[in-house]
């Protein structure tokens, strides 16, 4: 049939189409007007429309800017930015406003000056503006200012002095907003003008404007040329620099630990380390602690991040030496090890001891290298060949021995007067420790620009990596002993237990400590048992059930289990029970029982006088039903005996309870259970004798919790823990229950 349309009424408010942009524009000196802005015309044609309604004249020299602080200005790249009830603001043109201000800023004026300047700042941030000036070399008249036009201002400072201030604070704004749009090469500054912006980082530190531009504009030097950052280091100490960071101001300690931070990345490779070196000698950490750490205030995220930086290319000093192999023919580096032995076992006699003959001292110094758990005994130089970790390992493992060498002389003995199998050993652990702390670290990896996750336990040590270490090593020696690890296959060992280790000192790191003695108290409370139990109750949460490989998992045994509920159902009817019989007034006055013949194949049941105080054998039970000639099982409203007449069938307990075996054509078996649980348990077994689904609440709890459980079991680290095959004995019943209180 054909489709009629019909016509569009008056009174229905259509949509306005996507293209048009509901906005009201302002103009100083008249009422706002409200206006359509067509996305698709071209935006010189709206101007000129917003123009032509305020008769103003010249169009092209005028722009659309948002009302707002911003100040940004409307270009056809950013138009399809504006949303319906944006206010707008008509005003010159960028290219005009650049060209006045260039004007304003020289002016002979000290207040016209000031005046413009601050304009400047705030306009600079748009970067259509920025263009503009930055074509009328706007920057280099900016630089010019800073470098000769600052002693004629410095003359009037003594009477001009908050003039003064603000006018330099406002001109490095401007020069920090158009620079940061990356219009400008760095590369085009003079020697002049690095050494003006570094002087004033002494000369206004109580200018908190002026000290912060500053600092960020020497940053942005070093970080974005090479040949800045040679002529920065050269006019900027770290003496200059420290005193900042022990003011209250976050903002310019921030500022400094950057420029710290890009002096100390940008820095050739051999030049780095002597800056570190320098950094430790004005206490560059203890300050960084006191003053930003622990001050009364919270760390913002830019410090954060900055405290990160700093952080990572601390440790990326260690990157030499972990890519470091060492030199088997190198005596400076064997007597290293040979220190190690002398400390573990023969700390009176020096390595190079007259006595005895060379090739008892062989014999002696191999059977302590291995007791150090090298895995070349007779060249212990060897282990440290790859890379990672290196000679760094063997830097770990001189420190440790001689900072903490009771901790040191006990592991190693430990292990090596153990006859067990079950020692650790010390050199090889050491070693695949190190490796796995550069990972954590990420050793030699540049710092990510966004990430803040700085560890402020690693500022409370100047030597700090190798204090980690310290902590790690006899962590890892006691999480060896907890997984009773063998050694005879080191690597299947290794991987286990460096793994659980490694989870430990993650989890520690989580918890962001406050010290190294916080964090060794961390690790302390994640023992390996901490650890199962963690993983255990993370496995077992609800995400985790939802998992696909969880899913799989259930979907593959829950058969194994129903198959176990369908036994106990069917071993609890071979049992039996003892059901109340309703007479004709459904008075429950007599007794019946009811049991399944142990080849499931026949239900006998007969009436009982009583109550039976246990099993009733199947002979004393008259009657009998072959499970062959069941043809329904029925329950509750369903159950022939709760359709008939009379009171009881309103009780909707008894309805809960009642379930019916139909048999033959007219026969029927009608059941009252005691309760619910024995309901369930015989409504189960007659559908699983049928070979039908058992649907009661008890199957499907019982299929949940064994399902819980037997996941969990699958799931648990059983290596090294020995299953019984048979189940052990249950104990003897106790003499008395003496020790039993009745809470009643």
């Amino acid at each position: 049939c054909p489709v009629v349309l019909a016509p569009k009424s008056s009174s229905v408010a259509m949509p306005p189409p996507a293209d048009i942009v509901k906005v009201a524009i302002e103009w100083p000196g008249a009422f706002p007007k409200l206006m359509e802005i067509d996305q698709k015309k071209p935006l010189s044609s709206i101007i000129k429309e917003v123009c032509d309604g305020w008769s103003l004249a010249n169009h092209d020299q005028f722009a659309l800017q948002y009302a707002d602080s911003s100040n940004c200005y409307i270009t056809e790249k950013n138009r399809n930015e504006i949303k319906n009830g944006t206010i707008l603001r008509l005003t010159t043109s960028p290219a005009q406003n650049a060209q006045q201000l260039h004007e304003r800023i020289q002016s002979s004026s000290m207040d016209a000056k000031l005046e413009a300047l601050k304009d400047l700042a705030n306009y600079s941030r748009d970067v259509t503006f920025a263009q503009e000036f930055i074509n009328l070399d706007g920057i280099s008249l900016l630089t010019q200012m800073v470098e000769s036009g600052t002693e004629r201002y410095q003359k009037l400072q003594k009477i001009m002095k908050p003039c003064f201030g603000d006018m330099l604070s406002f001109t490095l704004t401007a020069f920090v907003e158009l620079m940061d749009h990356g219009i400008v090469s760095w590369d085009t500054f003079s020697v002049a003008f690095i050494k003006k912006i570094a002087s004033y980082v002494n000369k206004f530190a109580s200018d908190i404007s002026i000290l912060q531009r500053s600092l960020a504009i020497l940053e942005s030097m070093v970080l974005n040329s090479h040949d800045l950052y040679q002529k920065v280091a050269q006019e900027i100490t770290i003496g200059q620099l420290i005193p900042h960071l022990q003011g209250t101001d976050q903002e310019i300690q921030t500022y400094t630990i950057a420029v710290i931070n890009a002096l100390f990345l940008k820095a050739p490779d051999d030049k780095r380390q002597e800056m570190a070196n320098i950094l430790a000698q004005k206490q560059l950490r203890s300050i960084i602690l006191t003053h930003v750490i622990r001050a009364q205030r919270a760390i913002n995220n830019e410090m954060a991040h900055q405290l990160y930086v700093l952080q990572v290319l601390t440790f990326n000093l260690l990157e030499d030496r972990m890519m470091t192999k060492m030199d088997p023919q190198d005596q400076a580096q064997r007597d290293i090890i040979f220190e190690l032995r002398r400390i573990a076992f023969d700390a009176e006699s020096e390595p190079n001891s007259s006595s005895g003959s060379m090739e008892k001292r062989k014999s002696m110094y191999t059977r302590d290298y291995k007791k150090l758990g090298f895995i070349n005994h007779v060249n212990p130089a060897m282990d440290f060949t790859q890379t990672p970790p290196g000679m760094l390992a063997l830097d770990n493992m001189l420190y440790f021995a001689k900072h903490h060498q009771d901790a040191y002389i006990r592991i190693v003995l430990e292990n090596s007067s153990r006859e067990d199998k079950h020692e650790c050993p010390f050199g090889r652990s050491s070693i695949e420790l190190t490796k796995m702390l550069c990972e954590i670290l990420k050793v030699g990896e540049l710092p990510s620009e966004t990430c803040n996750d700085f560890h402020p336990m690693f500022f409370t040590h100047d030597r700090s990596f190798e204090e980690f270490f310290c902590i790690c090593i006899q962590l890892l020696n006691k999480t060896w002993k907890e997984m009773r690890a063998t050694s005879e296959d080191f690597n299947k060992a290794r991987k286990r237990v460096m793994q659980v280790v490694k989870e430990q000192i993650m989890r520690a790191l989580t918890t962001k400590p406050s010290s190294l003695d916080q964090f060794k108290s961390k690790l302390q409370n994640l023992s390996y048992t901490e650890i199962l139990k963690i993983r255990q109750s993370e496995r077992m949460n609800q995400e985790d059930f939802q998992s696909r490989p969880i899913l799989e998992l259930k979907e593959k045994i829950q058969p194994e289990i129903l198959e176990l509920i369908k036994q106990q159902r069917l071993n609890r009817l071979v049992e039996g029970t003892c059901f109340r019989k309703l007479n004709s007034r459904r008075r429950q006055d007599k007794f019946w029982y009811c049991r399944l013949s142990p080849n499931h194949k026949v239900l006998h049941y007969g009436d009982l006088e009583e109550s039976p105080q246990g099993e009733v054998p199947h002979d004393s039970l008259q009657d009998k039903l072959p499970v062959a000639d069941i043809k329904a099982v029925v329950t509750g409203k369903d159950c022939p005996h709760m359709k008939e007449k009379g009171a009881l069938k309103q009780n909707k307990e008894v309805l809960e309870l009642a379930f019916s075996i139909l048999y033959d054509s007219s026969g029927q078996l009608n059941f009252i259970a005691p309760d619910k649980h024995e309901y369930c348990v015989w409504t189960d077994g007659l559908n699983a004798l049928l070979g039908k689904d058992m649907l009661s609440d008890l199957t499907r709890n019982d299929l949940d919790t064994l399902l819980s459980m037997e996941i969990k079991l699958r799931l648990l680290d059983l290596e090294n823990i020995q299953i019984p095959d048979a189940p052990p004995p249950i104990p003897k019943e106790p003499s008395n229950y003496d020790f039993v209180y009745d809470c009643n």
